[in-house]
């Protein structure tokens, strides 16, 4: 494959940026550059600036009003977006359950969520994972029973993330305990706000309400709202965890991290001289960074397959994010002692008090600890490997 950018390609990177800079809200770059806590506005008024350039859904077929775009295009946008500070669009809606609603939906189903989806009207969550069904997701419990034209579901989900600000939750439920249990699970589109849905939430290691638990006590959903066939589920969710995955790479915020523990190593002194200057330590950064461009080169080639995303998905989820949690690892080592004190309220916008050290550091604990995440969500690491073990490699 030719790994030069065309002049078109190179010409709508201009294009990209030239919005991004013009359009992107200052308040909102400048908390997201700071990991600063973004409020629900933060990402639907940048959601909502897309949608009006046509250019919010770059991953949907132009029938659905997507953009159209290759998948260069595609990466392009991202990678400029995560580089200049732009939130990331919710990937639940937009990028999770629409595709799964275009392939497998009804008319119904495509002619109502689709357009919310699109405007932001409708704020989405995942409803996958319980307690005792996350890396064994098929061992799942929540029940949903046909109760003429409506399901009657019971049961919990758990890390439904940001499922506080939700309106539709895409679960997966039991339909049929009779059979192998992949074959008995169905996909059901629920409104947050019907009788017997409550969300509590689970604060994080970063002190964060990021996550809940989602509870379904005799819940009633019309069967319009179940995603193609009963039993079907399981092919279902495995389509979506391939677009869920691939997103998960996130290489243009972690080209911006870069950059920012670049700065901070100049900044930081050790023995007298600029940690840059540790050979040690560039030496680090350095393997980080080619990593980081074998991630994208990668990326590049599962884009370019223009087929939907296989086991190569789980390799880009793995290599991304082992890069995001060496870049927090490295930017917390560069800080050395400003980085220990965990205040939390430094994340906060209005928060105007007096860091410990350098501004730059005060958020850097609160990110560490947020990142440990990142390699067990969408499927542990260790799952990943199992994936590529047997889909890849035969084993």
């Amino acid at each position: 494959m030719d790994l030069n950018y065309t002049k078109e390609e190179q010409a709508f990177r201009g294009e990209v940026r030239t919005f991004i800079r013009d359009n992107l809200p200052k308040d909102i770059a400048d908390k997201v550059l700071h990991h600063k806590r973004l409020v629900k506005d933060d990402w639907v008024r940048w959601q909502k600036i897309l949608y009006k350039k046509g250019w919010v859904a770059p991953n949907w077929p132009k029938e659905y009003g997507g953009c159209a775009w290759t998948p260069i295009q595609q990466h392009i946008f991202e990678d400029e977006c995560g580089y200049a500070g732009a939130p990331r669009v919710m990937p639940f809606g937009l990028v999770m359950v629409a595709p799964v609603i275009q392939n497998f939906g009804s008319k119904w189903q495509k002619e109502y969520y689709l357009p919310r989806i699109l405007s932001s009207e409708d704020w989405w969550a995942q409803g996958y994972s319980e307690p005792g069904s996350g890396s064994d997701l098929a061992s799942l419990k929540c029940k949903a029973v046909r109760e003429g034209e409506h399901y009657i579901v019971n049961g919990q989900k758990t890390w439904t993330t940001l499922g506080q600000h939700a309106d539709m939750i895409f679960c997966l439920v039991r339909t049929d305990s009779t059979v192998k249990k992949q074959e008995g699970i169905s996909f059901l589109l629920i409104d947050m706000h019907s009788p017997g849905i409550t969300v509590r939430p689970i604060i994080t290691l970063d002190e964060e309400h990021e996550v809940n638990e989602t509870f379904f006590d005799n819940v009633k959903v019309p069967a319009q709202n179940l995603v193609g066939e009963e039993g079907k589920g399981w092919t279902y969710a495995k389509f979506l965890l391939g677009h869920e995955r691939t997103g998960i790479a996130r290489v243009g915020e972690s080209k911006r991290e870069l950059e920012q523990l670049k700065n901070v190593a100049a900044k930081q002194l050790r023995n007298g001289k600029p940690l840059i200057e540790d050979p040690r330590f560039r030496d680090r950064i350095i393997q980080v960074e080619v990593e980081l461009m074998a991630l994208e080169i990668t990326l590049l080639r599962v884009l370019s397959s223009r087929s939907k995303p296989g086991p190569e998905a789980s390799i880009l989820k793995i290599k991304g994010t082992d890069v995001q949690q060496a870049l927090t690892e490295l930017t917390m080592e560069a800080m050395g002692p400003y980085a220990l004190p965990f205040r939390p309220e430094t994340r906060d916008a209005a928060w105007h008090g007096e860091p410990v050290g350098p501004e730059y550091a005060a958020s850097a604990a609160a990110v560490y600890f947020n990142y440990r995440k990142t390699s067990i969500y969408g499927g542990s690491n260790e799952i990943q490997r199992n994936i590529i073990s047997q889909m890849v490699l035969g084993l």
